[in-house]
């Protein structure tokens, strides 16, 4: 496993030796990250079950500015830490370890520019995240990796690899009206046009 794109191109990752850690296939990883090129430069970046955090970092080695990482099992922070570690990545990385229900819950509005959500395939943990990002806006856009079987509201983009699918969801840029303004019972003067 390696990282694909960027300033880190080539460098190895760790992956824990434990089956039930699935870290995204490097052609899902290059594909879902060249089209969030835009997204990436100078980005916040937030990795919900980050796992060995490869996603997070393929950011970082693509322009990311910062990288928080949100893990709870053992296996996965010890690789988490060691590729952190072998990338000399300390200084603009985070790492929480904490369930990412819990800590996405706890999120406020724009905290993040850029999140990427990949739980366990099937899990309707994916489902509760996309609700939470729906509710509390915590970045401007959420990139969620799954199973190509699991019915998903949709997003703006959707990226196909057979049995994997990449869904992508944004938030409008800029304020978001909620309600129509009040009503005036005088009209409101009428803009002058310049020549």
């Amino acid at each position: 496993m390696r990282i694909v794109g960027g300033r880190l191109a080539g460098r190895d990752l760790y992956g824990p030796r434990d089956p039930r850690v699935r870290p995204t296939a490097e052609p899902v990883r290059g594909a879902l990250l060249d089209h969030l090129a835009g997204e990436i430069t100078g980005a916040r970046v937030l990795d919900l079950f980050a796992g060995t955090g490869a996603l997070g970092l393929e950011a970082i080695s693509r322009g990311a500015a910062t990288a928080d990482f949100v893990e709870w099992r053992p296996t996965s922070l010890h690789a988490l830490k060691s590729n952190i570690t072998s990338l000399k990545l300390r200084d603009r990385t985070r790492i929480f370890r904490k369930d990412a229900i819990r800590f996405a819950e706890a999120l406020t509005a724009d905290r993040y520019d850029v999140a990427f959500a990949d739980p366990p395939y099937e899990s309707r943990q994916l489902d509760w995240v996309i609700r939470l990002w729906h509710d509390l806006a915590f970045s401007r856009v959420l990139a969620v990796e799954h199973a190509s079987t699991h019915p998903l509201p949709p997003g703006t983009a959707t990226l196909d690899f057979g049995t994997t699918r990449a869904t992508i969801y944004r938030h409008p840029v800029g304020p978001v009206t909620t309600a129509e303004p009040p009503a005036t019972t005088t009209p409101s003067p009428k803009p002058s046009r310049r020549a």
